[in-house]
C-alpha cells in the first residue's frame, strides 16, 4: 500500500514505530487513523507534531485518494495490538489476549502470560497450561493492562511518601 509506505517513512524519520494505519468510517466521514509508538511511549506534543507534519506531507503528495478525510494520530495506549512476530517478541512476559480463526484444543480465545515468541508463533501460559499459537492462525491479539496490579503498585508508592 503506497499510503502506508508514505506514512511509515515519515513516522520512522521521527524515530517512532508505526503500529497501525487504516481508514475507518465515523459519523459519515472518512478517518485516517495512524497509531505510533516510541521507546517509553509517546506524549501529546510528539503526537501533535507528527500529526502536523504527516498532514502536510500527505497533502503535498496528494497521497490520500478519494473524498475528504480527517487525520487522527494516536498512541496504542496501555493495551497494544500485536500484529507481527516482532510485536510478540517485544512483549514476552506481558499479559495478552489472543483470538484465533480456528479452535486450538477446543478454544478460540486465550488469555495469559506471553511465555515466548519466535518467527512462526507464540506460546501463551494460560491457567490450563501452555498453548502454542501460530501467527497465521491469529485473528486478533493485544496486550492486557493489569489495572489491579498497577493501582496496588501506585498505592504502595503513595504510602511510602
Amino acid at each position: 500500500m503506497e499510503l502506508e509506505g508514505t506514512v511509515r517513512s515519515l513516522v520512522e524519520r521521527e524515530g517512532l514505530e508505526l503500529v497501525d494505519v487504516g481508514f475507518a468510517r465515523e459519523q459519515g466521514r472518512r478517518v485516517l487513523r495512524v497509531t505510533v509508538d516510541g521507546e517509553g511511549g509517546v506524549d501529546l506534543d510528539t503526537l501533535a507534531g507528527v500529526s502536523e507534519r504527516l498532514s502536510r506531507r500527505l497533502d503535498a503528495l496528494d497521497a490520500v485518494p478519494g473524498p475528504a478525510y480527517s487525520l487522527e494520530v494516536s498512541s496504542p495506549g496501555v493495551e497494544r495490538p500485536l500484529r507481527s512476530a516482532g510485536d510478540f517478541a517485544r512483549h514476552v512476559g506481558a499479559t495478552v489476549k489472543v483470538k484465533t480463526a480456528e479452535p486450538i484444543d477446543g478454544s478460540r480465545a486465550f488469555s495469559g502470560r506471553l511465555a515466548g515468541a519466535d518467527d512462526d508463533g507464540a506460546t501463551i501460559a494460560t491457567d490450563r497450561g501452555e498453548v502454542r499459537v501460530r501467527y497465521a492462525d491469529v485473528r486478533s491479539a493485544r496486550t492486557v493492562f493489569d489495572w489491579a496490579a498497577e493501582l496496588k503498585s501506585a498505592k504502595k508508592e503513595v504510602t511510602k511518601d
